[in-house]
């Protein structure tokens, strides 16, 4: 009967555009969702990678410099001065591959974001799919809506009058909170 009913009113072949729809959007959706899990998950793993070697350059830095600051104090010496200089040079050596394994890391991070087109796209392709299905859903209730919900949206005759000059009289409008009332009861 629901059918036979939706088929007289046209709106059978309306529905089932917007029942395909629905799945489309899912599946669409659900792309979206892993792209951007991916490319959380690419993130912070280069984030954990790049940790721990950002923390032992900190760290072999610090105790350089403080050996350093030392011997500016109080001079050691030879033997230790050459340690110091031997240690202060393998620091400085291995400080390019560590800024370049940091750096590939923070690439990878900027890459992960490239889902961000691509999940763009997709959901302003949603955002056109789901305004057509409410633009259509829309019109279906607005054809079809009986004919004593539309009187009862009606304003009163009365409220078409204009601005109202005495603002004492039965049934005038004086303040923005009696406006506001008006306007939701109309549904707007």
């Amino acid at each position: 009967m629901l059918r036979d009913s939706l088929r007289e009113l046209g709106l059978d072949q309306a529905i089932a555009e917007a029942a395909e729809a629905i799945p489309n959007a899912r599946d669409r959706l659900d792309y979206v969702v892993q792209m951007t899990a991916q490319a959380a998950e690419r993130a912070l793993s280069s984030v954990e990678a790049a940790q721990p070697v950002q923390n032992r350059l900190e760290t072999e830095a610090k105790a350089l410099k403080a050996r350093w600051d030392e011997w500016f104090e109080n001079p050691i010496e030879m033997a230790q001065a050459k340690e110091l200089v031997t240690d202060t040079r393998n620091y400085l050596n291995d400080v390019p591959q560590h800024t370049s394994f940091t750096n590939a890391q923070l690439m990878e991070i900027m890459m992960a974001q490239d889902f961000q087109d691509l999940t763009g796209q997709v959901i302003k392709r949603m955002m056109t799919v789901i305004q057509e299905i409410e633009k259509q859903l829309l019109m279906v209730l607005l054809e079809n809506m009986p004919e004593q919900s539309a009187e009862k949206k009606r304003p009163n005759d009365s409220l078409l009058n204009g601005p109202q000059m005495d603002k004492t009289a039965a049934g005038v409008l004086s303040s923005q909170d009696q406006v506001d009332d008006l306007l939701d009861s109309l549904g707007f």
